[in-house]
């Protein structure tokens, strides 16, 4: 009997791959930007309530946009069009428009705003306010500030995760790092990091947030925090006094500043090893860094001598420093060009079990262009499906997978291995029911 119940089975499985019914949706491709479209870089100046422009392909300032008094805290809107800037004296939020360089209508926030934070979506910004130790939200459509939210003391800096889920701030006087919930804007319990927490940044991957702590000699930190559990992980020791922290695009390297050294610590993130501090030269004070969006360039703020330090991210090696206004305490960058856009199309064959008992899957994926390189990780609503499977030849195949009885969402991930070449897509999702 049990021979002829396998039998069976078997027989099921043939007859339903004989009636293949599969799947088939191909995604709406993304634009990709043109080759030659400028990048700018936008530095706030503490001293003269101005915003400098520079023109990154030749490392030229323009004219200074006039901004609130003591600007503070800087980001950018993800699709490039808007620079928001906190101004501290004033607590208020200048709009830039990146189009113009012309600078709109403040927005009322709380006492003290530092550092500013986009979700990825660019439907909300969060503004952390330093003296009311409160998070004001605002709502980029109407620019309309929301409900604050209570936080730790002395708050500092934000950092959203790419999926947009939270939002991170460092509270200095507390010691702490308070995780916001996007979705309801609820604070959740603090987490433990070094003397002083400042600044903050989060792997591309979304796994690992690092937080700079501002301390002398051995509390001159940077502390890991695991984003999937919200606790405190190993702290790295680097140079006195880190205060700005900026990781590149394909994750492999943060560049940590020091101010009290005038220096800038590279930290290898494979290992979480400190390389050679970068020198900024004496006096300089660096302060904050980003990294240009292709990866090859990092650029320095130097508090002191009112200037921007370019790093070649390659060699390591500091360029000439880019003179600006007086007292530079933060730099964004607009996105620049995009990579090629990439198309992820998923397949998916479907064998039924008798008797109501689910069935099985074998998703695969085409991706294109051929030639790209990278996985796919293919999923059930939010559950992976295996592990990620390697792109060979524009095509993914993934292993067998069983499927409960009811109705399943799947989806096919690509991930470039060069994503500053190739974009990242999702397929469709394609309806199974067993």
């Amino acid at each position: 009997m049990r021979a002829r119940h396998f039998s069976l089975l078997i027989v099921s499985a043939l007859l339903a791959l004989a009636t293949l019914n599969t799947g088939l949706v191909t995604p709406a491709p993304r634009p990709a930007s043109a080759s030659t479209a400028l990048i700018t870089a936008y530095v706030i100046n503490n001293g003269d309530k101005t915003v400098t422009p520079i023109d990154v392909a030749t490392n030229t300032p323009g004219p200074p946009i006039p901004a609130g008094t003591n600007p503070r805290g800087v980001a950018i809107t993800p699709d490039g069009k808007t620079v928001y800037v906190t101004n501290r004296a004033d607590n208020t939020v200048t709009p830039i428009d990146v189009a113009t360089n012309t600078p709109g209508p403040t927005i009322p926030v709380g006492t003290f705003p530092f550092g500013v934070a986009f979700t990825p979506d660019g439907k909300t910004a969060y503004v952390v306010n330093n003296n009311s130790h409160n998070v004001t939200p605002i709502d980029v459509a109407t620019s309309t500030p929301g409900a604050p939210i209570p936080v730790g003391n002395d708050s500092h800096a934000a950092a959203v995760t790419p999926d947009g889920k939270t939002v991170y701030v460092t509270n200095s006087a507390s010691q702490s790092v308070t995780p916001i919930d996007v979705a309801t804007n609820t604070p959740g319990p603090p987490i433990p990091a070094g003397n002083n927490p400042q600044g903050i940044a989060i792997t591309p991957d979304g796994k690992t947030a690092y937080v700079t702590n501002n301390g002398n000699a051995g509390s001159a930190t940077v502390t890991l925090i695991d984003v999937a559990t919200n606790t405190r992980g190993i702290q790295i020791q680097v140079s006195d006094r880190p205060v700005g922290i900026a990781i590149t695009p394909d994750g492999k390297t943060a560049y940590v500043t020091n101010e009290r050294l005038n220096v800038v610590t590279p930290i290898d993130i494979a290992t979480n090893t400190p390389r050679t501090p970068i020198p900024m030269g004496d006096g300089a004070l660096p302060f904050a860094i980003a990294i240009t969006p292709d990866g090859k360039t990092a650029y320095c703020v130097n508090r002191d001598n009112n200037t921007v330090t370019p790093i070649d991210v390659a060699t390591g090696v500091p360029g000439t420093p880019i003179r600006v206004g007086q007292r530079p305490v933060g730099v964004v960058f607009t996105p620049g060009p995009k990579g090629t856009a990439t198309t992820t199309t998923l397949d998916v064959i479907k064998v039924p079990l008798p008797l109501g008992l689910g069935g099985f899957a074998i998703p695969s994926a085409i991706v294109a262009p051929p030639n790209v390189a990278g996985t796919v990780q293919f999923k059930d609503g939010a559950s992976d499906l295996g592990r990620p499977v390697r792109v060979i030849g524009g095509r993914a195949i993934g292993s067998l997978a069983f499927l409960n009885k009811g109705t399943h969402s799947l989806t096919a991930v690509f991930t470039p291995a060069d994503p500053v070449t190739f974009t990242p897509s999702t397929s469709h999702a394609v309806t199974v029911t067993f």
